[in-house]
């Protein structure tokens, strides 16, 4: 699972509850650093984007994974701002799996991350509130 987030504590919010609930993840916080991990990870199931990222944007990312014939069927989830209805028509034209708007369940993220993986993976027992929104 490759997690590409600009706001670290957003990155590990979602590796956390990604993590408790058995996935491994990568994260990368711009555009090359997650195109390096697709590269050398042939692994990466799913991919969480952000679309607002510094230099190349999550729409660019998207385009190039959607470009390339390894990496064209890997589910992404795009998590974005409310307001950027441009940038959401382009992303669905582009083959998004599916887009979350900020803030987000990190419950609900993880129950769609399992849909388009297809785990049952068990939840785990925490004390935290799972299910609080996570805001930009």
């Amino acid at each position: 699972m490759l997690v590409v987030d600009d706001e670290p504590h957003i990155g590990r919010i979602i590796r956390m509850r990604l993590e408790q609930a058995g996935f491994t993840v990568l994260l990368a916080e711009h555009g090359a650093e997650a195109l390096s991990h697709l590269e050398t990870v042939p692994t990466v199931a799913l991919v969480v984007l952000d679309l607002m990222l510094p230099g190349m944007s999550g729409t660019d990312i998207l385009r190039l994974v959607r470009g390339d014939s390894r990496w064209r069927p890997l589910p992404c989830i795009v998590l974005t701002a409310a307001g950027q209805d441009a940038q959401l028509r382009e992303v669905e034209s582009l083959g998004v799996s599916e887009i979350m708007t900020k803030p987000f369940s990190p419950r609900r993220l993880l129950e769609r991350v399992r849909a388009h993986t297809g785990t049952t993976l068990a939840e785990p027992a925490s004390s935290e509130s799972p299910s609080a929104p996570v805001a930009p």
